[in-house]
């Protein structure tokens, strides 16, 4: 068995016992007012770590390129309450043209 095989297995089974135990948690724990505000946070947290990995980074390198101007202008346009495809293709546009310029 090879490394590759051992790493695969053990991820494999500390996924299943991550899952196990947190449908095993107790109700009256989840119900705590410190846990609700947790878990509405965990979502925006992921979501923003996973925008920052994707604008600033290419591989191991931090990188500043065209994204960079596409999330600002898509954080400008949500600023101004602009409906979501707006922000999404304004965002996309701006990438793309300063893409195609440089």
């Amino acid at each position: 068995m090879t490394a590759i095989w051992i790493a695969v297995i053990g991820s494999s089974l500390t996924a299943f016992l991550n899952k196990y135990i947190g449908h095993s948690v107790p109700e009256k724990w989840l119900d705590r007012p410190r846990f609700k505000r947790i878990n509405t946070l965990v979502p925006i947290v992921l979501l923003s770590a996973l925008v920052g990995i994707q604008t600033f980074a290419q591989g191991n390198e931090l990188v500043i390129d065209q994204r960079v101007a596409g999330v600002a202008v898509a954080l400008i346009a949500l600023k101004f309450k602009a409906p979501f495809p707006v922000v999404v293709i304004s965002a996309a546009i701006t990438s793309a043209g300063i893409y195609n310029l440089f």
